[in-house]
């Protein structure tokens, strides 16, 4: 019989994986990885704040990624340098989160839970977090599924077809931070965009179609989820990283195979 703790691991990746692959084709699509990586720093200053007014962690880190999310699209829409912008906000995010934790006294607080993950710790609270959050994303993208898709392509496409692209960008930014609070317990504030862009970056090139690529980001991310763990309890490697590392060692088997399977095509 599977421990408890471990299947509430199990259940806690399968989660994250499950809503980290669709959203992560449109961080792909879209090339808001850095985007990812600002709101995702952003959740340590969370912690912070959680901690320091005795809040709950899932909402202090949901609040400030939301704040940081809306912040770099209101800046990055001035016509400030995305990138310029996007790194200086993701590291002061990232320092003061980490310089507000250190002022704490009488707080006992594991950074590296925060940073790497620990999915090993999830508890039958943060499972409720986690799934919650990632139903109320995975049900968002199902229903603009069709107008991110033609936001995405086209934005005068979109505008031309009755949409607003602002308001499509809006529900990106909302479900990126809600994923970023809620994967923060399984793979850490530094390897979130991992899980968002790996799989999906994968999926791609054994894809025809968006839906298709969506799909296969997911099920990449769920063996990534549940090899990572293996590997965590056989080879007693932090649990996180190694799920990153399961899911980087298939990307790079699947692109090598789609390059072995293009080679062979031209000859």
């Amino acid at each position: 019989m599977l421990d408890d703790f471990l299947i509430r691991a199990v259940m806690a990746g399968l989660a994250v994986a499950l809503v980290s692959g669709p959203l992560g084709c449109f961080v792909v699509w879209r090339r808001m990885a850095y985007f990812g990586e600002a709101t995702s720093h952003a959740a340590i200053l969370g912690v912070a704040l959680a901690l320091a007014f005795s809040a709950n962690i899932f909402v202090g880190t949901l609040a400030v990624a939301l704040v940081m999310a809306l912040a770099v699209s209101a800046l990055t829409g001035r016509g400030l340098a995305m990138d310029t912008t996007l790194g200086v906000l993701a590291h002061a995010a990232l320092a003061f989160g980490l310089v507000g934790v250190s002022f704490l006294s009488g707080v006992r607080v594991d950074l590296n839970a925060y940073l790497f993950g620990d999915i090993l710790a999830v508890s039958k609270t943060d499972l409720a977090y986690i799934w919650g959050g990632a139903l109320v994303v995975l049900g968002l993208i199902t229903a603009r599924w069709q107008a991110l898709i033609t936001a995405t392509l086209n934005e005068e496409l979109a505008q031309a077809s009755g949409l607003n692209p602002a308001r499509e960008r809006l529900v990106l930014v909302l479900a990126l931070a809600l994923v970023v609070a809620v994967a923060i317990k399984v793979v850490g504030a530094l390897l979130i965009v991992a899980m968002l862009i790996i799989p999906a970056a994968a999926a791609r090139g054994l894809s025809r179609t968006p839906e298709a690529m969506a799909v296969l980001a997911a099920l990449i991310g769920a063996v990534a989820a549940l090899g990572g763990l293996a590997m965590s309890l056989m080879a007693d490697t932090p649990a996180g990283p190694s799920i990153v590392a399961v899911a980087a060692v298939l990307f790079a088997v699947i692109v090598a195979f789609s390059a072995g399977g293009r080679a062979k095509g031209r000859v």
